[in-house]
C-alpha cells in the first residue's frame, strides 16, 4: 500500500485545490477573482498526475517486485510519510478562514507612502458607500476635503485596542491573502457605544471627524462619527482590492 503514498499525497492535493477553486468561493480568502482558472489548472493537474501515478505502479509491472521468494523489494518510502496526508486531508476538510483581526493588528502601523493632492468628486447622494481604503486616503491625503459633511458607509470587521477603542477594519490585497495591508477607522459617537465582538462584521454609516494635519501621523487612523451600527454577514470576499 505504501507504493500509492505520493498518489494519495496528489490526489487530497488537487481535491483540495479544485474544492477551494471550483466548487465553492472560499479561493477568495487567498487569492484574486483572475486566479481562479490557473488554481483550477493546478488542481486538475495534480489529480490527473495521481492517476498517472497509480497506473505507472500496478503489481506486476515494477522492476524489482519479485526476488524469488514471493517478497517484494521496491522502493516504497517509510510508513512515516503517511503523515503528511494529514495537511493535504485538513485542507480539503477544514479550509483555513480569511485572514481577520490577528493580521489587522499586526500590520495596522504600516501604509503605502502617498502624497497630500486633490481627489475625484465624490458620487451625489448620501450615504455614499466606500471602501475602507478609499475613505482613509481621502480622510488623510485629501486636500480638497471630499469628505467633508458627506455621509459615508464602511464595511468590515471589529478590532479593537487594549484601551477599549474599536475600528472597522477590512484587509487590502493586491496579489494574494500574503501580501494583505490593513485599511481601519476608528468608531466614535453614540453609535458605536455596543460594539459587537472582535471579528464581527459590521456596516458603520457617518460621518468623517478630522484629526491631525494632513498626511500626518496623528491623522491616523482616520475617525467616523457614527450615526449607526449594523452587524452583517462576512462577504463571500472578505478583502478589498486596489
Amino acid at each position: 500500500m505504501r507504493r500509492y503514498g505520493p498518489a494519495v499525497l496528489l490526489a487530497l492535493t488537487g481535491a483540495a485545490v479544485l474544492r477551494t477553486a471550483l466548487f465553492s468561493e472560499l479561493y477568495l480568502r487567498y487569492v484574486r477573482e483572475g486566479l481562479r482558472p490557473y488554481l483550477i489548472l493546478s488542481g486538475a493537474v495534480l489529480v490527473l498526475l495521481a492517476a498517472v501515478s497509480v497506473c505507472a505502479r500496478r503489481p506486476g509491472q515494477a522492476g524489482h517486485d519479485d526476488d524469488g521468494h514471493g517478497h517484494s523489494h521496491g522502493a516504497a518510502g517509510p510508513r512515516v510519510a503517511w503523515l503528511l496526508t494529514l495537511p493535504a486531508l485538513a485542507l480539503l476538510l477544514f479550509p483555513p478562514p480569511a485572514l481577520g483581526t490577528y493580521s489587522a493588528e499586526r500590520e495596522a502601523a504600516q501604509r503605502a507612502a502617498q502624497g497630500v493632492g486633490t481627489f475625484p468628486a465624490l458620487p451625489s447622494g448620501d450615504p455614499v458607500e466606500l471602501t475602507l481604503a478609499e475613505f482613509s486616503s481621502r480622510a488623510i491625503y485629501d486636500s480638497g476635503r471630499s469628505l467633508k459633511g458627506r455621509t459615508v458607509r464602511l464595511t468590515g470587521f471589529v478590532t479593537r485596542d487594549d484601551d477599549g477603542t474599536w475600528y472597522v477594519t477590512r484587509l487590502l490585497v493586491t496579489c494574494c491573502a500574503a501580501d494583505a495591508t490593513t485599511s481601519k477607522a476608528e468608531v466614535r459617537g453614540d453609535a458605536a457605544a455596543d460594539a459587537p465582538d472582535d471579528g464581527a462584521w459590521v456596516t458603520v454609516t457617518g460621518t468623517w471627524h478630522p484629526e491631525g494635519t494632513l498626511g500626518s501621523e496623528e491623522a491616523w487612523p482616520p475617525v467616523v462619527d457614527a450615526e449607526r451600527v449594523r452587524r452583517v454577514a462576512q462577504p463571500a470576499n472578505p478583502y478589498e482590492r486596489p
